[in-house]
Parts: structure tokens; C-alpha cells; sequence
């Protein structure tokens, strides 16, 4: 297998000199004196200026960015300062503020108080091995690569027309190639919908009539053979799961650097585009029996060991059933991780809108690459929560850093929001939303059961 790009930390000066962390896959490290920080920084005379949570480091290798949380001192990359909260600012002023990203190279040193750390890049590709790239749908020229591996790229201004992108797909895959038999005979219908890493259209099947959802996934820097195989390797695991929650992937491909995927279609759209038409809420009986289907399906995919990580009202697809009722399914287990895992979205989370931790926990920021089923059991308890209140759990002020919103405010009891939510209903959701070691909703079939006690 080859070998993996990394960033590593060592530690150049403070408590345990010489100390090396090394990333070789997508996660975040919050810097601070807080007992829940990695790494955490020593509570002492010289450290006393740094914040419980001073700073965020957001990695994907072989990329890294830092934050500033609008410390007292503020945080120092080569010996400039790269946040810092104003002296007539309170903690609380300052935690209404964004502060700017810094993206950091290999070398770089972070002084976080008395505390040195320095960076370490490492991408394994032999030296000497520049090439130029051209966008294999335009040939535009797009600048030089460093690396062995042949590699497919979509310039920028391709990757702005997905539907154009996808149209080429098919007209090539009508002439009979191979790598995109699976979407020969398909016609492109209409958009579904769009995000940050590509588009999903509806698309008919002309001789069998079949409708499937069809994911183009768009890849942000150029796909190596590396790359590829270990997304679609990540993303057969998704293949998997078959359940009536669930939505099931049928066909994944790679062709004209870019990602294609055939899947169940909903024609009940998704939970956030039925919250807007029925005015931000639903009723209570409705939420609650969406959420009990789609923790079945979470379940499912948990007894398995596969957990989705980025559960939104937007990747919860509406059915429906024979009977006339609304079906709720899971889609996407995995793939926008496995993408950004494999370095093909070419940012860190942090640098997307899709990053923005509306719904994830603190532990999920703290500890990324460790993700248990208790985060999706958290994430679809806040789906829950603004299903039936109209709000998140968490107030995220305008202007304000998100994760630092996640890291030092808890949710609200959804009866503050909601006085009319029954009790025993109330505590489930907002046990589910506690944020402790040892919760009693560890995965989603724990949470299954407790809602389906209460109503």
C-alpha cells in the first residue's frame, strides 16, 4: 500500500520536549488548559494567559490550518501573531468574533504561551516528478503538480457547471465505455440539489424506466490513482447497508475526474426542505416518528460499525410508503468523510461551508478522527430538537466562530424554546443532547427505544 501523506507535531519546547503527534488522516486538535484539550497545554505561572480552549488546529493531510479563539495573548505562527482579542475585550466579546484561518507549511513553529510546537509535512511522492495538469473536460491548462501518479483534474470553472460535467458523463457512457457502463442509457432530468463537493440530479433509465438519485462528486485538486481507490474503497462499505431506512447505493464509478454514484431515489426531497415548506417545525407526532425511523437506520448501519459522522436534516431523504405515509432514509454514509479523507474536497473541513458543526457535538471536535455512534446519536437528537422547536440546539450568534459555539455553550432545554414539548419527551431529547462521558444513548438503537417509550 503506498505510503500516506502526514503532519506531525513535536514539540520543541514546554512539558515533555521532543514529543512527536503525527496525523495521517482527517482530524481536529484543540490547544488549550482545558482537561478535554489535545494537546493539552500545562496549567502553570507560564501558561496562565492561555485560554481553556486558546486555539484550533484543522488537519487534512498533508494540509493544516490554525485558529485563534480570540485568546488573551493570542496565538503565534513563526513568530507572528495570528489571533488575538483586543485589550478592551472581554472573553465574551471576543467569543462573538470569527477570527481568520492560517493555513501552515511544513516547518512552520506554533507558540502557543511558553509552548513550541513544530510542524512537519511529509507527501510521499519522489522529488523531481512535475507535471502539468489540464482539466480533462476543457483541457484547459490549470499549473503543475508535484507527483508520480498520472492524475485527473476539473479546472475551476468546470467544476462551477456539474451539470455539463455529468452531461459529458453520459454522452460517453451512450458510446459504449467501459469505466461508465453504469450510467449508460440514463437521461439527466432535473437538479436535486447541490453542496460543496458536487451536485445530484434525478436521472430516468430509458428502456427499464427506472428514476435513481445521481451524485456527481467533483474532486478539488487532481484525483490520483491513490486517491480514487481509497475513496471508492471507503465508499463500498456504503454498498453494505441494506435497510428500509437507509438509502441504498446501487452503482459508484470514477471516470473524467470525477465521482459518480447511483442511488435510491426519494421523491420526498430532504427533512430541511420539508421544515422550510412547513414553516421551520413539524408536529410533535410527525418529528418523533421520522426520528424513530431514522435511528433504525442509523442501527443499522452502527451494529456494523460504520458510523455516518455528518448527519444533517439535509442527507435525511423523504419516501414514501405504500400506505401514503412519509418514509424517512439516511443517505451519504461516509462519503463526504471518505472524500475529504482521501484529499479530494482540497480544503479542511474548517475552510467549507459543509464544516460549519451545526449539528455535531463537542466531542466531535476535539476528536475528529475518533468519531463513536454516539455522535450520530447527538447529531440526529439536534435534527429532532429543530424538527419540533424551529431552533438549534445551540444559539450560533451571527459572526461568531461555530466551533468555538460548540466547544463553550451547551444546548438549550429544548423546553425553553418549546414550553409545549411533553416532558418525558423533552428529557430523552435533551439527555440525548448532553454532552458527558458515559451518556446513557451511547448508539442509536438506545435512543430508538427511549422515544419509543415516550410516545
Amino acid at each position: 500500500m503506498a505510503a500516506k501523506a502526514t503532519v506531525t507535531l513535536t514539540l520543541l519546547k514546554g512539558h515533555g520536549v521532543g514529543s512527536v503527534r503525527t496525523f495521517d488522516e482527517r482530524t481536529t486538535c484543540v490547544l488549550g488548559r482545558s482537561s478535554d484539550c489535545d494537546p493539552r497545554l500545562p496549567d502553570d505561572d507560564a501558561h496562565r494567559t492561555v485560554s481553556r480552549h486558546h486555539c484550533l488546529i484543522d488537519i487534512n493531510p498533508p494540509e493544516a490550518r490554525i485558529r485563534d479563539f480570540g485568546s488573551l495573548n493570542g496565538t503565534y505562527v513563526n513568530g507572528v501573531k495570528v489571533g488575538q482579542r483586543q485589550a478592551h475585550q472581554t472573553p465574551q466579546e471576543a467569543a462573538a468574533l470569527s477570527y481568520p484561518e492560517h493555513d501552515l507549511s511544513d516547518g512552520d513553529e506554533i507558540r502557543v504561551g511558553d509552548t513550541v510546537f513544530r510542524v512537519g509535512v511529509h507527501v510521499p511522492h519522489p522529488l523531481g516528478t512535475l507535471s502539468l495538469s489540464r482539466c480533462v473536460r476543457c483541457d484547459r491548462e490549470v499549473g503543475s503538480r508535484l507527483g508520480a501518479e498520472p492524475a485527473d483534474y476539473i479546472c475551476a470553472a468546470c467544476q462551477d457547471e456539474p451539470a455539463a460535467v455529468l452531461g459529458l458523463m453520459l454522452d460517453l457512457a451512450q458510446s459504449g465505455r467501459h469505466d461508465l457502463a453504469p450510467i449508460a442509457g440514463y437521461t439527466m432530468l432535473r437538479e436535486l440539489g447541490r453542496g460543496g463537493m458536487g451536485a445530484v440530479y434525478l436521472a430516468r433509465h430509458e428502456e427499464s424506466g427506472r428514476e435513481v438519485a445521481l451524485k456527481l462528486m467533483l474532486p478539488r485538486v487532481a484525483a490520483s490513482r491513490e486517491a480514487r481507490a481509497r475513496f471508492l474503497r471507503e465508499a463500498e462499505l456504503t454498498r453494505t447497508l441494506r435497510h428500509p431506512n437507509i438509502v441504498a447505493l446501487h452503482e459508484t464509478g470514477t471516470a473524467e475526474g470525477a465521482f459518480f454514484f447511483t442511488s435510491e431515489y426519494c421523491p420526498g426531497g430532504s427533512l430541511d426542505r420539508l421544515l422550510d415548506r412547513a414553516g421551520g417545525r413539524l408536529p410533535v407526532d410527525e418529528a418523533v416518528r421520522l426520528a424513530r425511523q431514522a435511528l433504525d437506520g442509523l442501527a443499522h448501519a452502527h451494529e456494523r460499525g460504520i458510523v455516518h459522522r455528518d448527519l444533517s436534516p439535509h442527507n435525511i431523504l423523504l419516501d414514501h410508503a405504500s400506505d401514503g405515509t412519509t418514509v424517512a432514509k439516511i443517505a451519504d454514509f461516509g462519503l463526504a468523510k471518505a472524500f475529504d479523507q482521501a484529499g479530494l474536497s482540497g480544503l479542511t473541513r474548517t475552510g467549507t461551508a459543509a464544516g460549519k458543526p451545526w449539528y455535531m457535538p463537542r466531542q466531535q471536535v476535539l476528536n475528529f478522527r475518533n468519531a463513536s455512534p454516539a455522535v450520530d446519536v447527538w447529531a440526529l437528537a439536534a435534527c429532532l430538537y429543530q424538527a419540533i422547536s424551529g431552533a438549534l440546539p445551540r444559539d450560533f450568534a451571527r459572526g461568531r466562530d461555530p466551533w468555538q459555539t460548540v466547544l463553550q455553550s451547551k444546548p438549550v432545554p429544548i423546553r425553553d424554546r418549546e414550553p409545549s414539548v411533553p416532558p418525558a419527551l423533552a428529557e430523552v431529547i435533551d439527555e440525548a443532547l448532553r454532552e458527558h462521558s458515559g451518556n446513557v444513548y451511547g448508539d442509536a438503537a438506545a435512543m430508538g427505544r427511549a422515544l419509543a417509550a415516550v410516545s
